[in-house]
């Protein structure tokens, strides 16, 4: 059973693990932050939120900080996949561990059928950090990770908030831009560049759908959001995608009013699709 407890630590870790990656992609880190973020659990270092207080709930801190790698998905190595520079050997073998240690489901179509929305994130997110190992990392093979199923397609002729049943019926299926832009908002550790796949097609048809989920989310408050929301929009700009609102502008926003590391971690890797220059710090 999960405790509300053990949540908390796990959010915590991936926050501290999110503030080491924004650190090496402005070049404020010490470059490892993968090795970092296990080594100092390794070595019960609270300050990594996965040490003493994940003990406690009786998950190690080694596997909470394993845990939060997964969990950031192929943001882990986002540095080096925009700076098309190769990872580091004690970088690649921390990114190799957490695999090992929590292998990716071998068969994620089924998985995802089976097991509802969560594991068909969680599939997308896996293939993510295995498809972007593999092109920082050419001299280890990365465990195999299968692709998922794609998204529905934004359908903007159905009601904003229409919803398929599953998330796992492929891209035939049509969905409301709200619903459809909070589920893309989910799978933004995949808005890198240098990836590609059925995910990023329904980015490309649904520029209006991002537009307004962004906007809608900035809107309400929900900073987290449109962070996520908005590294599609500065993805799809990279592709040289014209939109119908200005990624930088909706960055810098939400960069001055928004929320935690991993927010933070979301409009740095956008900025830096976007090629801007600015590198956001908190206080």
């Amino acid at each position: 059973m999960i405790t509300q407890r053990s949540r908390t630590v796990h959010s915590a870790s991936v926050e501290v693990l999110a503030r080491r990656v924004r650190e090496g992609l402005c070049g404020a880190g010490s470059g490892t932050p993968v090795a970092d973020h296990l080594r100092a659990a390794a070595e019960g270092d609270g300050s990594t939120a996965a040490g003493h207080a994940g003990a406690r709930e009786g998950a190690p801190g080694p596997v909470v900080a394993a845990g939060a790698v997964r969990l950031l998905g192929a943001d882990a190595v986002a540095g080096y996949l925009l700076a098309g520079r190769p990872l580091p050997a004690p970088e690649s073998q921390a990114v190799h561990l957490t695999l090992s240690a929590l292998p990716p489901a071998p068969r994620a179509s089924l998985a995802a059928l089976h097991g509802g929305e969560g594991s068909w994130l969680r599939a997308w997110t896996d293939w993510g950090l295995v498809t972007a190992l593999a092109r920082v990392d050419a001299t280890r093979p990365p465990v195999p990770a299968s692709k998922p199923p794609g998204p529905p397609v934004c359908d903007d002729r159905l009601p904003r908030r229409h919803r398929t049943d599953s998330a796992a019926e492929g891209g035939s299926v049509g969905e409301g831009w709200v619903a459809w832009s909070l589920r893309m908002g989910q799978l933004a550790s995949l808005a890198l560049l240098h990836l590609d796949g059925p995910v990023h097609d329904a980015a490309r048809g649904g520029v209006l759908g991002l537009a307004r989920g962004a906007t809608r989310a900035l809107l309400r408050g929900d900073f987290t959001t449109a962070a996520r929301l908005n590294r599609w929009l500065a993805w799809l700009t990279a592709e040289g995608i014209t939109l119908p609102v200005d990624a930088g502008v909706l960055g810098a926003e939400i960069a001055l009013r928004g929320g935690g590391e991993r927010c933070l971690l979301d409009v740095a890797i956008a900025d830096r699709m976007l090629d801007g220059k600015r590198a956001w710090t908190r206080g």
